[in-house]
């Protein structure tokens, strides 16, 4: 048995004919006749009934055929599969990440980079929405959002968790809020804040706005050096993600200090994940780069 006599009596259950499939396939009436001829001396079924009006599959036949089908579509996935991978050693991977999250992805970098060397990787720094815009539109294969829970019901977009995370509080060294464990929702109303300009950020403090009363912002901004920079010189305290703790080199060197927010209860769990348009497959770079996402993840985190 082989490949071709698979396509073979596929090519003539499809047209009932076997001069029309010999000559689809390109290949005489009397090769394709006794290559089934064979086929079917090795299985002891009859495959086919001939008849004036065609050849048609016996109940038997219809059996093998099925399993025929499969078997081809399975070679052609595989063969799909391979070509993509042949593909990617020339790929490009086009990633959209928000600001903050941009230092998780470092070392992840390092690493796809050793891996696939030829792989053209490019990364854009966005807001979450205009990330789930370009995914959309095909123009960024995978994003990098951080969302509450019940934020992301979408459409057009798969959204996968990596992480699970809370909102704190963020102060410089050297100012008095670094000696503190903690800060109640009220007692934040006392401080000037520096804002990043995100989606999650905005939210959180409008929920904490309504609930306590106005806070002091001080500025917002879309730059994280400018928020980081605004920290570590006491010209207020921020308000952001946990997910960067444990990456980001501020933190890690004691230069700006996390504060838990007591008594506030937040009403939806926040993730980071990655999202993808719906409908369009994952290119095989795009999965090697989450594959090694995750590996550092469960490296970083148990």
């Amino acid at each position: 048995m082989n490949i071709e006599q698979l396509e073979y009596i596929v090519e003539v259950a499809r047209t009932n004919s076997i001069s029309v499939a010999s000559e689809n396939l390109h290949i005489s009436q009397s090769g394709i006749s006794q290559s089934i001829a064979g086929l079917e001396e090795e299985l002891g079924v009859k495959i086919f009934t001939r008849t004036r009006t065609g050849t048609f599959p016996t109940e038997e036949g219809k059996k093998v055929i099925k399993k025929a089908y499969e078997i081809l579509m399975k070679l052609n996935e595989l063969k799909e599969e391979t070509k993509q991978y042949q593909e990617l050693i020339s790929g490009e991977l086009k990633i959209a990440v928000i600001p903050n999250m941009m230092i998780l992805l470092f070392n992840v970098l390092s690493a796809f980079r050793n891996d696939y060397p030829n792989v053209n990787i490019e990364i854009k720094e966005k807001g979450t929405h205009d990330i789930v815009e370009d995914v959309m539109q095909h123009k960024t294969d995978i994003g990098f959002v951080t969302v509450f829970k019940d934020q992301f019901d979408h459409e057009h977009v798969i959204f996968e968790k990596l992480l699970e995370g809370k909102m704190k509080v963020f102060v410089g060294k050297h100012t008095p809020l670094a000696f503190s464990d903690t800060i109640t929702p009220e007692e934040l109303g006392k401080y000037p804040l520096v804002l990043f300009k995100s989606d999650h950020v905005k939210r959180f403090v409008q929920d904490l706005s309504n609930k306590y009363g106005p806070l002091n912002i001080l500025f917002t901004s879309d730059s994280n050096d400018v928020i980081k920079r605004a920290i570590m010189e006491g010209l207020g305290i921020g308000i952001g993600t946990d997910h960067i703790i444990k990456y980001d080199p501020y933190i890690l060197s004691g230069e700006i200090i996390t504060v838990d927010i007591a008594g506030y209860e937040q009403e939806n769990e926040l993730y980071f994940g990655w999202i993808r348009a719906k409908g369009k497959p994952l290119s095989p770079a795009a999965k090697k780069f989450l594959n090694h996402l995750k590996d550092e993840l469960q490296k970083e985190n148990g």
